[in-house]
């Protein structure tokens, strides 16, 4: 993951940074030194008053030394320099002939300058710290939809990464989760229409549901069918309270079951969405894509029923690997999309332990941001799951 990262530094605008990334460039062994910039600048104003002739008076310019500090350094630093600017000032005027004296003027520019800065820092401060709370709310929820997961987790080997479009708000309408179940284990990734927060509070929905249903339900139709209702009634609730933002809301998602009864297949059925790849040893291959329409446009069929799952057998060592469309759509300058198949087939090839689920999901996220320059058009997921091998 570490050359992952290191691609994520090259594309910050794919990767998640804190607002106060900036503070960390000033600190030296975890302390900071945000205090150091401004010291220099007055120091070298004041040599450079001392080096110059008395037609060229440079002491004045001790009024931009709070500015500086207002910028990068605290209430109590952005004060301190407030009154040691005008304090140098004095000493370095009064150490001169009184014919060479910037005079009083001057030094209440400094003063003036001062407490302008402390002012201005004090707002800095406030503002840095809404943003603060602003994205431990957003992490919050990113945590609450998009849930750890422990490692191995229901008997499956996962790996994900999540990079949302929206920086700042650090989730969006993708989701995936992994549910055991006395019946086998459960995951399900999908991707809900639209952006925002109406989007996340249905993806949230549908996470809810899957949760409960994928670990009550023996028949994973039956899953299906409880997800399909709860995006009836989600959107039901939105139209009875009046919001225009998610009445006409749909998810594609791909729902996958691995049976207890059958170790070596796995149930699919997939809502409108890019049908999972098979990544192996031996090479890759697409599930064929499901019959069943997108969350929420069932009712358009017309005709009554749960999705009937499809069963397809699995070779030891497969992992099934899914992506929303950050990865499907992600496109170069010339607007070629993102060859994930034909990249991942020469990989395996290459390097066979590359259908590990953590190798894999590192192998297309790096692919995808090279391949759009990290300019990412949409929410972008990689899931990798596979049935934990036996050790005997």
């Amino acid at each position: 993951m570490r050359g992952g990262q290191r691609l994520l530094d090259r594309y910050p605008l794919a990767g998640r940074r804190d607002v106060l990334h900036r503070h960390q460039l000033l600190k030296v062994r975890g302390r900071s030194v945000a205090w150091a910039p401004p010291l220099v600048l007055l120091v070298a104003v004041v040599g450079a008053d001392y080096e110059t002739g008395p037609d060229f008076r440079m002491i004045s310019w001790v009024v931009l030394v709070p500015g500086i500090a207002a910028a990068i350094c605290g209430v109590a630093g952005t004060a301190a320099y407030a009154v040691l600017a005008p304090t140098v000032y004095l000493v370095a005027d009064a150490s001169l002939p009184n014919e060479y004296d910037a005079g009083p003027a001057d030094l209440v520019l400094a003063a003036l300058g001062g407490i302008l800065a402390t002012l201005a820092c004090v707002v800095r401060v406030r503002n840095e710290r809404h943003i603060l709370r602003m994205h431990d709310i957003a992490e919050t929820t990113r945590r609450t939809v998009l849930r750890p997961l422990p490692p191995a987790f229901g008997g499956i080997e996962h790996a994900a990464v999540y990079l949302a479009a929206d920086t700042d708000a650090r989730v969006g309408g993708d989701f995936y989760d992994i549910q055991p179940s006395p019946h086998g284990s459960r995951v399900l990734l999908g991707d809900v229409q639209g952006k925002g927060l109406a989007a996340v509070e249905t993806a949230a929905a549908l996470l809810g549901t899957f949760r409960e249903a994928g670990y009550h339900e023996a028949d994973l139709g039956t899953v299906a069918e409880r997800l399909e209702i709860r995006m009836t009634r989600h959107r039901g609730h939105y139209a009875a309270l009046g919001r225009s933002d998610g009445g006409d809301r749909f998810a594609t998602a791909v729902l996958l079951g691995f049976p207890v009864d059958a170790p070596d297949a796995v149930d699919v059925i997939v809502f409108g969405h890019e049908p999972p790849l098979v990544v192996g040893p031996h090479g890759v291959r697409a599930l064929p894509p499901g019959d069943a329409l997108p969350l929420g446009l069932g009712e358009l069929t017309g005709t009554a029923g749960r999705p009937c799952p499809r069963r397809v057998p699995l070779e030891p060592g497969e992992t099934l690997l899914m992506t929303t469309d950050g990865v499907t759509e992600a496109r170069d300058d010339q607007g070629a999309f993102y060859p994930l198949a034909g990249e991942l087939a020469r990989a395996v090839a290459a390097d066979p332990r590359t259908a590990d689920p953590h190798r894999l999901v590192a192998f297309v996220r790096d692919g995808t941001l090279r391949h759009c320059g990290g300019r990412l058009a949409d929410d972008t997921t990689v899931f990798a799951v596979r049935r934990q091998r036996q050790i005997p």
